[in-house]
């Protein structure tokens, strides 16, 4: 046996029998992504150098959608992988999981379950952190919200883009009052999800990275293999998702100022991403703070509900504040 594996083995007999009041209990629900393992060994594996001290996954709920191929394929052989190399059990119910976690992950990568996995969860009062896509549609992603909000329940969501090295120096670079911003990226469509919302969304959170709240309209040039939506924000500054599919297509951010214009460095190989992610989760699931306003999330979701809505009209503009409207009330 290597000595990884048995640091490994070690570490999680010691976990399970061990645990301290201070070392958080983490439940992750959905095991069919690879941000699962990610995750399970930056909390878990004392040996991997981003390891963060202070919580383990513990628990996983396996979940799964039979008719999204991604997850079917992948669902069992994430939680055995999670629980032969970082020890975590596999639980058979939401409810069981919550009750023995201190925090919650929501990592189904099928978006649609996102609302009802929410609802079996909220009423335990842990902070949940939901990975993207917050939800399957905006419907739903203003109705996890609304409920967390009522139920005073600590939520956060953000794509790991948002935590790249080069996009935080680039969000400090010199270029004076900003002007606008182009984010590019991979946009593969899913035919269960609204168009962005599946991998449209990454380019879209780094997008709001830079921009912030304040997009007023949205219009949409759609073809068979991109996707170019213009938003307006308030104050003349425009903000554009280019989304690439059948091509190359790198998460790449250029910003416009009045003293320059500026593109994102390359990601450094080796750059950990999902790491400095995974510090922002276990800050929230500490401070119960979400690093990331919640208005900021849903607006970034209406964003690309409008970009899909103003695709149906042909490519007319299309406003927040009325795909906003269209999708408000009870599911």
């Amino acid at each position: 046996m290597n000595t990884r594996r048995l640091c490994l083995l070690l570490s999680s007999f010691l976990g399970a029998v061990q645990l301290t009041a201070a070392e958080l209990r983490i439940g992750i629900i959905g095991t069919d992504t690879s941000h699962v393992p990610a995750f399970s060994r930056t909390f878990n594996d004392p040996t991997y150098a981003g390891h963060i001290k202070g919580a383990r996954v513990t628990v996983a709920f396996k979940g799964g959608s039979a008719d999204v191929e991604s997850s079917r394929t992948r669902v069992d052989s994430f939680a055995q992988e999670i629980a032969e190399e970082y020890g975590v059990r596999i639980v058979p119910t939401i409810e069981e999981l919550a009750r023995e976690a201190d925090a919650v992950m929501i990592e189904s990568v099928d978006g649609r379950v996102h609302l009802d996995q929410a609802k079996a969860v909220f009423p335990h009062g842990k902070p949940v952190f939901i990975d993207k896509p917050i939800a399957g549609s905006l419907r739903d992603a203003i109705e996890i919200i609304r409920l967390a909000m009522e139920m005073k329940v600590p939520l956060f969501s953000s794509s790991s883009l948002r935590y790249r090295e080069t996009l935080g120096q680039l969000k400090q670079a010199p270029l004076g009052e900003l002007r606008g911003a182009l984010s590019t990226g991979p946009a593969p469509l899913e035919e269960h999800h609204p168009d962005l919302y599946w991998y449209g969304v990454h380019a879209a959170e780094a997008l709001y990275t830079v921009m912030g709240t304040g997009c007023e309209s949205v219009v949409r040039t759609a073809t068979g293999h991109t996707d170019v939506v213009t938003g307006t924000w308030s104050g003349g500054r425009v903000g554009i998702l280019y989304g690439i599919r059948n091509a190359a297509s790198p998460y790449r951010v250029t910003v416009f100022g009045t003293k320059a214009v500026i593109d994102q460095e390359p990601e450094p190989r080796g750059s950990r991403a999902y790491d400095r992610l995974a510090r922002e989760i276990m800050r929230f699931f500490t401070t119960k703070v979400s690093p990331l306003p919640l208005e900021e999330t849903l607006e970034l979701f209406a964003f690309m509900e409008a970009a899909d809505e103003s695709k149906r009209r042909g490519g007319s503009p299309v406003t927040i504040a009325e795909v906003m409207a269209l999708h408000s009330g009870t599911p």
